[in-house]
């Protein structure tokens, strides 16, 4: 409890240092930068999508280049990316500027005697475009710093301007009808809690924390998207909080998880020494993730770092869940050998089994959600982000309603029968010692 305290307060001071960070509104800073391409942003414009571009102490190692035509900012589509290149490898052009593929948002010749310049530049093609900035002149250094706001103006809603991506604007309503399904849910285990009070465990308790946890989790990022579909920023309100519920979401399913096994008495002689072990692990590599987590969603979109925070991410996800099923599994094969010759060992067994089986569907569940979803969301162009937010939350819907049916608070839920069992067996061989005794005394 201590150790989890101290991980808390850690990661709570983390999020407000990083609750600061800009959301789809951008600020970038090249300082010293040769590089001929620098991707900025990306983003998905309707027919009435803006760019407001606002770049401040420009500076060129050379600024007699400053003139030449060869450094600026354009909007590009990936395919007409493709075409560029093959463009620049063919020699029809010297400079991805020269392209009549990509849309020219600003030559820096047009600064004249100044650093600073804005514009509002207007896009009516409905398709996904990266803001980029190109330095054809080698070696040639460029420092600047580019605050870029790509938005949509919602015609029904007056022109308002909608900041977030076209795909991603329905977001803040999914968000929100997924919360209403867990508080449905919350309310329906409550019901099952009062009905079935005579044979509740702890556990059961547990299970609704989680649900009312994830419920409010989703309502905050509901909150979150929408504030920042209409502002561009992070408003502190809801970032926190989320960052919060986030971090003790992910703590409590690995603590619920690690309970299973320990919360019924024939297995607390074979995993309760274990669980300490297991959660000075955990605990502390789901810190580690979480954090990792808040860098990767606030690194900007084109930035090295971001893959490498959702690596991270993933890893410790996976590292986890096989800390926790290890144990199981070395315990079993232990197991099966004891069962030959202990009837009492065999009862074991079984619930260990049942185990193993429940956590294989953790695993299963876990790959679909963290694996198969970023996979697809990479890798197939037209499954939008939305569509992986939907899919997940649908996925952990089926896995909370199928926790709580392997769990359901009832006197013949098998992992409670096993106890039972257990207690026969040992009744069994004391009435075969008293028997036997008996009949010495015969």
């Amino acid at each position: 409890m201590a150790m989890m305290c101290r991980s808390f307060l850690v990661f709570l001071l983390i999020s407000f240092l990083l609750s600061f960070c800009l959301a789809e509104i951008h600020i970038t800073e090249i300082r010293s930068n040769s590089r001929s391409i620098i991707p900025i942003d990306e983003f998905l414009f309707t027919h009435t999508g803006r760019l407001d571009l606002r770049v401040s102490q420009v500076t060129l190692s050379n600024q007699s280049y400053l003139y030449s035509g060869k450094v600026g900012f354009f909007l590009s589509t990936l395919d007409a990316w493709m075409h560029v290149l093959q463009q620049l490898a063919d020699g029809e052009i010297t400079c991805a500027l020269e392209s009549n593929l990509v849309k020219l948002v600003y030559d820096l010749r047009s600064l004249k005697e100044e650093s600073n310049f804005d514009i509002v530049f207007h896009v009516n093609d409905a398709d996904r475009f990266t803001l980029v900035f190109a330095n054809c002149l080698s070696q040639v250094n460029v420092s600047m710093t580019v605050r870029s706001a790509m938005y949509n103006l919602e015609v029904r809603q007056k022109y308002r301007p909608n900041y977030l991506s076209a795909d991603e604007t329905i977001l803040p309503s999914v968000y929100f009808l997924s919360s209403l399904v867990y508080f449905t849910l919350t309310g329906i285990w409550i019901y099952i809690i009062y009905t079935r009070r005579v044979t509740l465990s702890r556990i059961h308790f547990f299970m609704l924390a989680l649900v009312i946890l994830k419920a409010f989790n989703l309502i905050f990022e509901a909150g979150n998207k929408s504030y920042i579909k209409r502002t561009g920023i992070v408003d502190d309100c809801w970032n926190v909080p989320l960052h919060i519920l986030s971090f003790l979401k992910g703590i409590m399913f690995f603590t619920f998880l690690v309970s299973i096994g320990t919360d019924w008495s024939p297995l607390k002689h074979y995993l309760q020494h274990k669980v300490n072990k297991v959660s000075m692990i955990v605990i502390p590599l789901q810190v580690v993730a979480n954090l990792a987590q808040v860098f990767a969603d606030e690194a900007p979109h084109f930035s090295p770092y971001k893959a490498t925070w959702n690596t991270i991410v993933l890893l410790i996800g996976i590292i986890c869940y096989c800390t926790l099923l290890l144990p199981i599994v070395w315990r079993i094969k232990n197991l099966r050998e004891e069962a030959q010759t202990d009837e009492k060992a065999a009862a074991y067994l079984m619930k260990f089994k049942l185990l193993r089986h429940y956590y294989i569907v953790v695993i299963c569940y876990v790959y679909l959600t963290s694996i198969v979803v970023v996979s697809a969301l990479l890798t197939i162009p037209s499954f939008e982000y939305p569509s992986g937010v939907l899919v997940g939350e649908l996925a952990t819907v089926a896995f909370y309603v199928f926790t709580a049916y392997k769990f359901m608070p009832e006197a013949h839920n098998p992992y409670f029968a096993i106890e039972d069992e257990v207690k026969d067996v040992a009744a069994a061989k004391l009435l075969t010692v008293e028997d036997g005794e008996g009949g010495n005394g015969e």
